[in-house]
C-alpha cells in the first residue's frame, strides 16, 4: 500500500503543479520572487558588502544610476544595488523565518484547539483572542521597544504577533478534517493523536495553510520595512529595505532614485509573493481541476 500511497502524492504534487504553471500571473511572481531570492543568496558574489554597502565614500554621493553604480549611490556614497541586495537577506530572513516559525506554532495550538475541542479549545483560542485585541503592528512595536531595536528582536516581536492569526486559519482548515471516517477509522486502529494530528489531519489541510503563510511572507516584509522606517528595527549602517527609505526620505528632491528603488524593491517582492498566493490558492482548489 506504501508504494500507491506515495505515486497518489506524487501524482497530485504534480497536478497542483500543472494547474499552477497555466496561471501566468502566479508564473511571473515565481520567476521574480526567485531572482529576488538570488540576487540575496549570492550578493556576496554579485557586490562587496563592506566595500561596496558599508564603507563611506563622499566623492560619489548621492550620483544617479550609471553604468559604474548601476542603481546610482545613497547620501553616503554608498552603492545602491549592494545595499538592495544584501537589504534583501534582511527583509527576506525577517519574512519568511517569522512565517515558518508562526506555521509551526501556530499548527500546534491550532491542532490542539480543533482536534481536543472543549476545554483545550476555549482555553487556547481565548487566550490567542486577547493577544489578537492589539494590533498587530501595535504589539510588535511595544516588543521592540521593550527588548530593544534590532534584527532578532525585530524577528521575535514580528512572529509572536502574527501567531494568533495563523493559529485561527489552522484551526479552522482542520476542523472540517477531524469529523470525516478515515480519522476514525485511523482511532479504530490504535493510531496516537500524535500520529493522527501529523499524519493525517495536517496534510489534508496543507492548501489553506500553504496559501496563508505564502501571501503572510509579502505583510510581514512591509512590516519590517515599517519598523525600520521609523528606527525600530534593523539599525543603519545595516542595509534593510525600510531603513533605506527613512534614510533617503530627506534627500528626495535632490536623489530620487534613492527613495524609488528600495521602495520598488519592496513592492516587487510583495507583489510577486502575492501573486504566488493566488496561484496556489487556485491550483489547491479542488472545485478548479478541471
Amino acid at each position: 500500500m506504501e508504494p500507491d500511497i506515495t505515486y497518489k502524492k506524487k501524482s497530485q504534487a504534480l497536478s497542483i503543479w500543472r494547474r499552477f504553471r497555466r496561471n501566468r500571473l502566479a508564473m511571473f511572481g515565481l520567476v521574480v520572487f526567485l531572482i529576488i531570492v538570488l540576487c540575496a543568496v549570492f550578493a556576496d558574489v554579485l557586490a562587496d558588502y563592506e566595500e561596496l554597502a558599508i564603507t563611506q565614500n563622499e566623492d560619489e554621493r548621492m550620483l544617479p544610476p550609471s553604468g559604474e553604480h548601476i542603481f546610482g549611490t545613497d547620501n553616503y556614497g554608498r552603492d545602491m544595488f549592494a545595499r538592495i541586495i544584501h537589504g534583501a537577506r534582511n527583509s527576506l530572513t525577517i519574512g519568511i523565518s517569522s512565517t515558518l516559525i508562526a506555521l509551526f506554532f501556530g499548527c500546534i495550538l491550532g491542532g490542539l484547539a480543533a482536534y481536543y475541542s472543549g476545554v483545550v479549545d476555549n482555553c487556547i483560542m481565548r487566550f490567542l483572542d486577547m493577544i489578537a485585541c492589539i494590533p498587530s503592528i501595535l504589539l510588535a512595536l511595544t516588543i521592540v521597544f521593550a527588548l530593544g531595536a534590532s534584527l532578532a528582536n525585530l524577528l521575535t516581536a514580528i512572529t509572536i504577533a502574527i501567531i494568533p492569526g495563523f493559529t485561527r486559519v489552522i484551526r479552522s482548515a482542520m476542523l472540517p478534517i477531524i469529523g470525516q471516517e478515515f480519522i476514525e477509522a485511523a482511532r479504530a486502529c490504535g493510531a496516537t493523536d500524535l500520529r493522527i494530528l501529523v499524519r493525517y489531519i495536517i496534510p489534508n489541510a496543507i492548501g489553506p495553510i500553504l496559501v496563508q503563510g505564502t501571501m503572510s511572507v509579502a505583510s510581514l516584509i512591509m512590516t519590517a520595512a515599517s519598523l525600520s522606517f521609523i528606527g525600530m528595527g534593523v539599525q543603519p549602517p545595516e542595509p534593510e529595505w525600510g531603513s533605506m527609505l527613512a534614510e533617503a526620505r530627506e534627500y528626495i528632491r535632490y536623489a530620487p532614485h534613492m527613495v524609488i528603488i528600495p521602495g520598488m524593491a519592496i513592492v516587487l517582492t510583495a507583489l510577486s509573493l502575492n501573486l504566488i498566493g493566488d496561484g496556489l490558492r487556485d491550483a489547491l482548489d479542488p472545485r478548479l481541476k478541471n
